[in-house]
């Protein structure tokens, strides 16, 4: 009996050397991937990216496609998408107000802001208020009004920053002698340092759709900041008064942003977004739209100085000669936030196309 039970250990022993020799060999030539609680090898994660559609360039450029990574804009004559506040729209917080960030590991969203009233105008401030929480908010905004600069910049006169902390709560801010443009220029090169994760312009006290896009001071910045692979969204109420309500503004100003921090969908990505000057209780939702044709019918007022020498004084009246109900003055004018999608790019690619097969070289 006694010989039997040191055979019987022993033949223990050396299954169990065995199987340690065993697993060895399985782990040394276990594929890689995850490994349950039931030692079962999961395939690693192959779901294939969201691939955007349409192919932009380095610029930002829309190609023949007409997509630059977003969804598709209603064709002239289309009805646009409507997008109602309700829960559809109420979208995932930001998990503790971050994003995400390769390795796992998050961070807080930079998010740039200035505007072309002025550092001190009204607009600013309550775009500042609508954002804070979403990231780290950094102001830097002109020392007085630039309305109507479009994408001036200023080359022939130095540039000054000074500090202007105390006006914006908790907020770094400062203000910039030059131009909206000068203003995101040096922000990203001197304040910053590093390109934020989204810039944002405004509020704009008076309407920038349609025709305005182009002389806009406020979309300019916008414009920039997109030039430098910064996603950006310029926004405007239609009410040039500083008494201005920006209560619905604010409202849907967190909620774009939310939704481009949220869903990146472009870097070069740029959205021109008006407000109606009405209560937020008549505001009918988000309408995205293209830019309508108008224009002003200007005129210039001919006077004299003290001096008795000319000068004169540009007035006009705005008149919209597209009569769709895409555009953006339309969703204006029935108290929708017209939502217009722009890019830098100016090549008219259907031109291109005829020019190419008649122009032949």
């Amino acid at each position: 009996m006694e010989k039997k039970h040191i055979k019987s250990n022993e033949r223990n022993k050396n299954l169990s050397a065995a199987k340690r020799a065993t697993a060895g060999k399985t782990a040394a030539s276990r594929k890689p991937g995850k490994t349950g609680a039931t030692g079962i090898i999961k395939k690693t994660d192959t779901a294939e990216r969201p691939v955007r559609t349409g192919k932009t360039g380095a610029t930002g450029i829309i190609r023949e496609t007409g997509k630059n990574g977003m969804t598709d804009m209603p064709a002239p004559g289309d009805t646009p998408t409507v997008t109602k506040v309700d829960k559809k729209l109420a979208l995932k917080p930001l998990s503790g107000n971050r994003i995400a960030k390769k390795g796992g590991r998050k961070r807080v969203p930079v998010i740039l802001v200035t505007n072309d009233d002025g550092i001190n105008a009204p607009g600013i401030r309550n775009l500042v208020e609508a954002v804070k929480g979403l990231g780290k908010i950094v102001v830097v905004a002109p020392d007085k009004p630039q309305s109507g600069m479009g994408h001036a910049i200023t080359i022939g006169n130095p540039l000054r920053l000074n500090p202007m902390h105390h006006l914006f709560d908790g907020v770094e801010a400062w203000q910039c002698s030059g131009t909206p443009v000068d203003c995101v220029k040096l922000a990203v090169d001197k304040v910053l340092r590093h390109k934020p994760d989204i810039c944002l312009s405004g509020i704009n006290h008076g309407a920038n759709h349609s025709i305005n896009v182009i002389y806009s001071g406020t979309m300019s910045a916008a414009v920039e900041a997109a030039i430098e692979s910064i996603p950006s969204v310029g926004f405007s109420l239609l009410d040039y008064s500083l008494e201005a309500d920006f209560t619905a503004a604010r409202k849907y100003v967190r909620i774009i942003v939310e939704e481009v921090l949220n869903r990146p969908l472009d870097k070069h990505l740029i959205l021109n977004v008006n407000f109606p000057a009405v209560p937020e209780s008549l505001i009918k939702g988000l309408k995205v739209c293209r830019q309508a044709y108008a224009k002003y019918e200007e005129d210039f007022i001919e006077r004299n100085d003290p001096n008795s020498k000319k000068y004169y004084w540009l007035t006009g009246k705005f008149v919209n000669f597209d009569k769709g109900r895409d555009t953006d003055v339309w969703a204006l004018e029935h108290n929708y936030v017209s939502v217009v999608p722009v890019q830098f790019d100016m090549t008219n690619y259907v031109l291109k196309s005829k020019l190419e097969k008649t122009w032949k070289s």
